[in-house]
């Protein structure tokens, strides 16, 4: 059995388990994550927890309700996936990852119980270590709550084996067609899995198709639905460089709030987010003061983040139709008129001819680039630059994603925007070399 003598070592084991099967839906069932907890001793049962699925703004929206139940003074962890930069952002109470030392503590005293799985079901995955870990990390640090992001679909995610208090769908839209299916009903039903018998689901608006099924899911669970725009409305009132203020109104009353976030994406995650602490319940419902807090205190990395002036510098992860969408509606509203030099890496199961052509609905110019990770690849840069020039677009080919960056800053001008975006993977290298993270 590996012994996990560092952070280093533990990175090195997880990695390796990357590419042992094609998905981690290759079983499609939840024996294999059900079993490992068990092993574990079914941490997750162990505290309340908050379910956030959706195609698009579901790591936000989890941030979001994490932050107000932080504020509310509640213990909480935090579970999202994809990281930036480290994997110990996966498992986060009140906002701090786990240290690296204790993360790789948490992962030796959990290859016992790995060995056992892997000897009746198979290895656990990547997703399946991280995930189980991040439960393992909030049962022995005790906390109040925990947010758990879905990482793919709902129905046979691996989070799905929690009974949430409050289950939300943020979204509905195209990625991971080929596990999810391509069709939008498809899609929705697997988002729709995450339901339970009564239990709330938070619904946010959806295409007609996607809300029909969900509903309908729903119902045969008996989990009831609540509907974002029947509970809570959001204004957007004032925005600067890199906040906006928002007119909220609920069952309770109206307030106005101030998030670090921008976007009018950010504006619905928020709707959202404050529907879904609105159905915690007597014990963890957070006052409007704390709502208020919590949003003042927001830190979302990667999405619509905006790191520099005079040309403003822009990172927003938008690896599918659906999120560059938001993306450009974002750009319209917060930097009207101006010119968006786009730095981008697209990986090669996504949709990046449709993804380009929504890039391309504002005056732009392209460098498209690369990022290495293991068990991902990019698309060629010069493949995205043909696939634009069919289009009517045009860009450059820069394989280096810093001489790709740099090249996008040469040519801007001082009114100009440059956005990093595609991939998590090149919004996640670009950040960390431009705004290093204090060690």
């Amino acid at each position: 059995m590996i012994k996990i003598e560092s952070y280093a070592v533990a990175e090195r084991y997880l990695l390796a388990t990357i590419d042992e099967t094609v998905s981690r839906r290759t079983s499609y069932t939840l024996d294999r994550m059900q079993a490992f907890l068990h092993e574990l001793g079914d941490p997750h049962q162990r505290y309340p927890t908050i379910h956030v699925g959706g195609t698009s703004g579901k790591s936000s929206t989890s941030a979001m309700v994490a932050a107000v139940l932080q504020a509310a003074g509640h213990r909480t962890g935090l579970h999202t996936k994809p990281h930036l930069h480290a994997m110990t952002e996966r498992a986060r109470i009140d906002g701090r990852p786990v240290g690296p030392e204790r993360f790789a503590a948490l992962l030796d005293t959990m290859m016992p119980a790995i060995e056992r799985t892997t000897q009746r079901h198979g290895r656990p995955t990547y997703y399946e270590t991280l995930l189980a870990l991040a439960f393992v990390h909030f049962a022995q640090e005790r906390v109040d709550v925990a947010v758990i992001e879905v990482g793919l679909g709902g129905r046979l995610d691996g989070t799905n084996v929690i009974d949430p208090i409050v289950a939300a769908i943020t979204s509905v839209g195209y990625d991971h067609t080929d596990v999810l299916g391509n069709t939008i009903e498809s899609i929705a039903l697997e988002k729709a899995g995450i339901a339970k018998r009564g239990v709330s689901l938070v619904l946010a608006p959806v295409p007609e198709a996607a809300r029909v099924v969900i509903e309908g899911y729903a119902h045969e669970a008996g989990a009831p639905v609540v509907h974002v725009s029947d509970v809570v409305k959001v204004e957007l009132e004032s925005n600067d460089a890199r906040s906006q203020s928002m007119n909220v109104t609920t069952v309770r009353g109206s307030f106005r709030l101030t998030m670090p976030a921008l976007g009018a994406f950010q504006r619905a995650n928020a709707a959202t987010a404050i529907a879904v602490l609105e159905q915690t319940g007597e014990r963890l419902q957070p006052s409007i003061d704390a709502i208020v807090s919590g949003f003042a205190h927001l830190e979302i990395a990667g999405r619509m983040e905006v790191l520099a002036r005079n040309p403003a510098v822009v990172f927003d992860v938008a690896h599918n139709a659906e999120k560059a969408s938001s993306l450009v509606l974002s750009l319209r509203e917060r930097f009207t008129g101006r010119r968006v030099h786009y730095v981008v890496a697209i990986g090669e199961t996504k949709d990046a001819r449709r993804i380009l052509e929504i890039l391309g609905e504002v005056p732009s110019t392209f460098t498209f680039t690369s990022f290495v990770a293991q068990g991902r690849r990019a698309i060629p840069p010069a493949h995205l630059a043909a696939m634009a020039e069919s289009f009517g677009s045009w860009g450059r080919a820069i394989s280096d994603p810093v001489e790709a960056f740099s090249v996008a800053r040469r040519v801007a001008a001082i009114d100009d925007v440059i956005v990093v975006t595609g991939s998590t993977f090149v919004v996640a290298g670009l950040r960390e070399w431009y705004a290093p993270i204090p060690v």
